[in-house]
């Protein structure tokens, strides 16, 4: 497989869950990947898995200037990704609650990772694409941007809705310099981030009897629609969202 011979891609919140899977992908399709995440440690025993086609990079994406020094390091290396992926995320599980029970800490500390965190991610990310001629970004959203699914998950719902806008906007703004920008939506996808749904049985059948393919996403099933995004497949493809749910959005 070799979808991806010849590109470089960096995916932030990769050291675990969904953007491992990602990663581990990509690099399987023949791609470079960096390993981005805030906990250095992990990115780097998930990069020396992966092997030599993979490196791993500090990165808070909340911070700007971590975000900026890692591509910065990056470009200095020939390591300049002409793939982003702006997948690193919180849900605040046991806080992120109904508006009116909402403490401005919980809005704001989701808000910083998952809204700005990819703001500054897709910003610096534009930046190193305009520089190379083009490139792809992908972001991962979530169906509770979208209806009701989050509707106890106030920060949460909010920061993946104005994630979906970004995303549009920055692909309307650049698609005339050959830079692509789309968002794939998962539904229920078991991973390390939703623990908590994982433990409570009935939680998880509650959601699993809403899809219709009749069981939960896992990691692999987004890795897939974001390798076609990634790669020269998906060269006509920008501001969309993908949805890659079991067909929730269907009833």
């Amino acid at each position: 497989m070799t979808r991806l011979h010849s590109k470089t891609a960096l995916i932030t919140g990769s050291a675990t869950g969904i953007g491992r899977a990602v990663a581990e992908r990509f690099a399987r399709e023949g791609a470079r990947v960096v390993i981005a995440d805030r906990d250095g440690d992990a990115a780097a025993a998930a990069a020396a898995e992966i092997g030599a086609a993979a490196r791993a990079v500090t990165m808070d994406v909340s911070d700007e200037a971590s975000v900026a020094a890692a591509f910065a390091a990056l470009a200095a290396d020939g390591w300049s990704p002409g793939v982003v992926v702006a997948n690193a995320g919180v849900q605040l599980f046991g806080q992120d609650a109904a508006v009116a029970d909402l403490d401005l800490a919980v809005w704001q500390r989701t808000i910083d990772v998952n809204l700005t965190g990819a703001f500054l991610t897709v910003k610096h990310a534009v930046r190193a694409m305009l520089d190379a001629g083009g490139g792809s970004i992908i972001l991962t959203g979530s169906p509770t941007g979208l209806n009701g699914e989050g509707r106890d998950f106030t920060a949460y719902s909010s920061s993946k809705a104005g994630m979906h806008g970004l995303a549009r906007t920055v692909a309307a703004a650049y698609a005339d310099r050959n830079i692509r920008v789309n968002t794939v939506v998962p539904a229920y996808t078991e991973t390390s981030l939703v623990t908590t749904i994982t433990s409570d049985p009935e939680a998880r059948a509650a959601i699993i009897g809403r899809i219709p393919l009749g069981r939960a996403g896992t990691p692999d099933d987004i890795a897939g629609a974001m390798v076609f995004l990634a790669s020269d497949d998906g060269a006509f493809a920008t501001g969309a969202l993908f949805q890659v749910d079991g067909g929730m959005t269907t009833i």
